[in-house]
């Protein structure tokens, strides 16, 4: 399926603008054109004026918390000022003391805030059924996870929930990583799909993404076999933790060979 390709739902949704696709429970995803912006808001207004609540999440900054916090704060006085200035905006961000930023949070579970504007702060922790709408500016920036992490704080009570990505990936990962999002629920299948994205890393190494360093085996695709090598392998060590027996010497030979930057590896 491209970026561009519609994915029709129960319920049905307007375009909204070319740089968002829109996910929920029972909706059209599709892209859609920036400049139809403010129709994502007047969605957002109706579930305000309905008594509903909803999250801004703002796109992650590489310069660091600090720019972070700052970029939260300006989104949340832009909208303040104009898209939701008949509502009460929050603001909750990392940089906040841990007071401050408890103190959002409470008002915002407790209704007292409209639009809770945040950073990935709200990722996790925090639980409002009344929440039934999230933006979430520069998705493409953000992992499968955290985009999954934050689309579960909507549709957690009675109500659906409707999550809008804006965002312009550059990349063919940037689309499949969003596309994924419109495509499953299910925690585990993004897990594997963003895996793919990523690579596996090395299994024996300290790096988390990119090429693997298993020569045959896949993580994704062989965990059943890759568990009971393990299995094999602890069993091994505990009978034979230096595997100097007889039927061990290929093993042991191997083993030095894979580590030999690691000296007396099996003396230890």
């Amino acid at each position: 399926m491209g970026i561009g390709d519609e994915v029709r739902w129960e319920l049905p949704l307007q375009d909204f603008g070319r740089n968002a696709i829109l996910v929920a429970k029972q909706i059209l995803v599709q892209k859609v054109r920036e400049a139809e912006r403010e129709r994502a808001y007047d969605r957002v207004r109706a579930e305000l004026r309905a008594g509903r609540q909803a999250y801004v999440i703002c796109p992650l900054v590489d310069a660091g918390a600090v720019a972070q916090a700052r970029a939260a704060t300006e989104e949340a006085d832009r909208l303040r000022a104009g898209p939701f200035a008949a509502f009460t905006v929050g603001l909750a961000h990392g940089a906040q003391k841990g007071d401050e930023k408890r103190e959002a949070m409470s008002r915002f579970a407790s209704g007292e805030t409209d639009v809770l504007v945040a950073t990935t702060v709200v990722e996790v922790g925090i639980d409002v059924p009344n929440a039934t709408v999230i933006i979430i500016e520069g998705a493409d920036r953000f992992g499968i996870a955290q985009l999954h992490q934050l689309r579960g704080r909507v549709g957690r009570g009675t109500a659906p929930g409707l999550c809008m990505l804006f965002g312009e990936p550059t990349s063919d990962e940037g689309i499949r990583r969003l596309e994924a999002l419109t495509q499953t629920t299910d925690g585990f299948r993004l897990a594997e799909l963003d895996l793919d994205l990523r690579g596996e890393g090395t299994v024996l190494g300290t790096r988390q993404s990119g090429a693997t360093d298993l020569r045959y085996a896949r993580l994704a695709r062989d965990r059943r076999e890759l568990a009971q090598a393990r299995q094999i392998a602890r069993r091994t060590l505990r009978d034979d933790p230096r595997l100097t027996r007889p039927e061990h010497a290929l093993l042991r030979a191997a083993v030095q060979e894979r580590f030999h930057d690691i000296p007396r590896l099996l003396d230890a």
